[in-house]
C-alpha cells in the first residue's frame, strides 16, 4: 500500500452532477483541502493552476466531455480603461474601499441577503443562513481579506475609511502574484452605478497599488450569460492546456 506524507495534499473527484451554468450538461470537480501551515503556499500554487477556493476547499472542473470553464486573470499593469470603464469609475468616486480582516458582521449579512434575494433567489446560495455566511468568510487557512465599500467621509484622507451604510463587499484572497476575487456582493438598489463592475475595477487599481501583476476572476464560461462579463476586462490571460495564454 502506498503511503503519503501527512502534509502532501490528497486530491478527490466528485460524482457527476447537473451543471449550474450550461443546461443539459453534467459537471465533476477535482478538489483538495487547504488546511494547516502550508495552505497559503498551496493556494498560491493551485490558483496559478486554475483552481478556485471555497472555504478550506480548492477545486477545479474535471468534466470528461466539456472544457468550457476557463480560468482568467487580468493583466493589471496593461489594463485597458475603456470609455465605459472610466464612466463606471467616475460614477463611484464617492465610494472608498477599506481592506480589513475577514470577520463577518450583521451589516454584511443583511446586505448579502438583500443581494441574494434580488439577484440570485433561485441559486444554490439562496438558503444560506447567518452561520453559513460566517463560515464562508471565516473558514480559511490562507491570507483572506474583506474589502468593504462605503461612501467617503469628511475624514477619509486621515483614516482611509468610508462612512454611511455598507454598499458592497468583496471576499478576496491575497496571493503572491495577485488578488483573487472569491465572492462579492452589493446593494441591489445601487445598480445604476454598476457596483459589480466597479468592485472589479477597484480591485484592479488595488492590485496595481500593491505591485501585484494579476487579478484572478475565476472561470469564464463560453456560452454562459452569467460569466460573459469576465471577458470584458482586457487584456487578460486564459489558462489553456499549453499554459496561460493572452486572450
Amino acid at each position: 500500500m502506498t503511503e503519503h506524507p501527512r502534509d502532501t495534499p490528497q486530491f478527490y473527484l466528485t460524482a457527476p452532477a447537473p451543471c449550474p451554468y450550461l443546461p443539459g450538461r453534467t459537471e465533476r470537480k477535482v478538489f483538495t483541502h487547504l488546511v494547516g501551515d502550508r495552505a497559503p503556499a498551496l493556494n498560491d500554487l493551485l490558483s496559478q493552476g486554475g483552481f478556485r477556493r471555497s472555504q478550506t476547499i480548492a477545486y477545479r472542473p474535471a468534466c470528461e466531455n466539456c472544457h468550457a470553464c476557463v480560468s482568467v486573470r487580468v493583466l493589471v499593469d496593461e489594463f485597458d480603461w475603456t470609455k465605459s470603464f472610466r464612466r463606471v469609475r467616475d460614477a463611484n468616486t464617492d465610494l472608498i474601499g477599506e481592506m480589513r480582516a475577514a470577520l463577518p458582521t450583521s451589516d454584511q449579512y443583511s446586505l448579502f441577503r438583500r443581494y441574494l434575494d434580488s439577484r440570485h433567489a433561485e441559486g444554490g446560495m439562496a438558503s444560506m443562513s447567518v452561520l453559513d455566511y460566517a463560515m464562508m468568510i471565516e473558514d480559511s487557512h490562507v491570507k483572506t481579506r474583506l474589502v468593504e465599500y462605503r461612501r467617503r467621509g469628511p475624514d477619509t484622507s486621515i483614516n482611509g475609511r468610508g462612512t454611511g451604510p455598507l454598499l458592497g463587499v468583496a471576499l478576496t484572497d491575497v496571493l503572491t502574484d495577485g488578488l483573487s476575487m472569491v465572492y462579492s456582493f452589493y446593494d441591489p438598489d445601487e445598480s445604476d452605478r454598476s457596483p459589480g463592475t466597479y468592485i472589479i475595477l477597484e480591485h484592479i487599481m488595488r492590485a496595481k497599488a500593491l505591485g501585484l501583476p494579476y487579478l484572478y476572476l475565476g472561470y469564464w464560461i463560453d456560452g454562459s450569460r452569467k460569466m460573459h462579463y469576465k471577458s470584458r476586462f482586457q487584456p487578460q490571460e486564459r489558462l489553456m492546456p499549453t499554459g496561460w495564454n493572452r486572450a
